[in-house]
């Protein structure tokens, strides 16, 4: 490893080299844990998405939306419009909806809970959160909050993805298992919302904690 990288894992650990590697190792399997249970709740949340408006808009919606005079043939939706005919160019003669679905990334389907999106496919998406709370005067539990803790949770796909550590208060120099915690809790929440029983799905492939508990210890 590189000395730019390890870096700020010696800082961290007051110029410990040995604290620093264990730093090290445990990020990576934080990171790797993490995007488990990620690619997991991208996995229930587009078949969510997919099955309500299979069952409102019908079975090819996706397509059928995307194609000229469909309900994302706009300005406004050209993101998913785009998306969509892309993935269906790249399915070629293998195309069924399935394959479709599952060609569509996580921003994809964070999209779904945009304005423009959630208002041309009839308002109803929140469906697929029936234990939501209930928004209030001064809070709105609506797609404009989802939306954005959606955004959240792509965030951290996405530094993960690209290798950037997890163990660290964003932007500083300081280890903390806090931005790690408050995620995952986001997910945990999210999956609670859809109704989905997160300690079935989620059985023999979640130590974040644990983890989280022997980075704090270092």
């Amino acid at each position: 490893m590189t000395s730019a990288r390890m870096g700020r894992y010696s800082l961290a650990c007051g110029g410990n080299t040995r604290t620093a590697m264990t730093l090290y190792r445990k990020n990576l399997q934080l990171s790797q844990e993490l995007f488990t249970v990620i690619s997991c709740f991208e996995i229930a949340l587009r078949n969510s998405i997919d099955g309500h408006y299979t069952s409102t808009l019908g079975l090819d919606w996706l397509k059928n939306g995307s194609s000229p005079k469909g309900i994302f043939d706009n300005s406004k939706c050209r993101f998913t419009q785009t998306s969509i005919n892309n993935a269906v160019n790249k399915l070629e003669s293998s195309y069924t909806h399935f394959k479709l679905v599952a060609e569509l990334g996580f921003g994809f389907w964070r999209y779904m809970f945009a304005p423009n999106q959630f208002t041309i496919c009839g308002r109803t998406l929140l469906r697929i959160f029936p234990g939501k709370p209930k928004s209030t005067p001064t809070f709105q539990y609506n797609h404009t909050f989802v939306f954005n803790q959606l955004a959240d949770l792509n965030d951290l796909r996405n530094r993960i993805a690209h290798h950037e550590p997890i163990c660290f208060v964003p932007g500083k120099t300081l280890k903390s298992t806090t931005y790690a915690r408050q995620h995952y809790n986001l997910i945990l929440q999210l999956f609670q919302w859809m109704g989905v029983d997160e300690s079935a799905l989620l059985y023999g492939l979640d130590h974040i904690l644990t983890i989280c508990n022997e980075i704090d210890a270092l």
